[in-house]
């Protein structure tokens, strides 16, 4: 059984940082793809991170370039999202998901597996 779980989320001041972990069980990251997703009140949910289906690189929203970064731990079958300079608009619940291969890495329709999500907070 394939289960993610999504922890790390808090609230922060403005400016602050927070690290997002993602603990993966019943799948390895050799067949497997861990994209980072959010949601707002009243909006869509949104990507933040995921596998570039080009060259192989992490892509990510604009709004979020150059504050957040994923890294993953194989052997701890981690992934984490580090969160550096947030902003109020960076307030939501994000989620982890997992696919396999097929199918494209940008929409959240084809992801197979969802951890429960994370409330992160941000005050101005």
């Amino acid at each position: 059984e394939v289960q993610l779980q999504a922890s790390g989320g808090g609230s922060v001041q403005a400016g602050g940082s927070l690290r997002l972990s993602c603990a993966a069980s019943g799948l390895t990251f050799d067949d497997y793809a861990i994209a980072w997703f959010r949601q707002a009140p009243g909006k869509e949910r949104e990507r933040v991170a995921c596998p570039s289906e080009t060259d192989g690189t992490t892509e990510y929203t604009d709004s979020v370039k150059g504050r957040f970064a994923i890294s993953s731990d194989n052997a701890k079958n981690m992934v984490y999202l580090q969160m550096n300079n947030l902003k109020p608009e960076d307030t939501a619940v994000y989620y982890c998901a997992g696919k396999g291969p097929t199918g494209s890495y940008y929409f959240a329709r084809q992801y197979e597996y969802w951890g429960q999500g994370t409330q992160v907070t941000v005050s101005s």
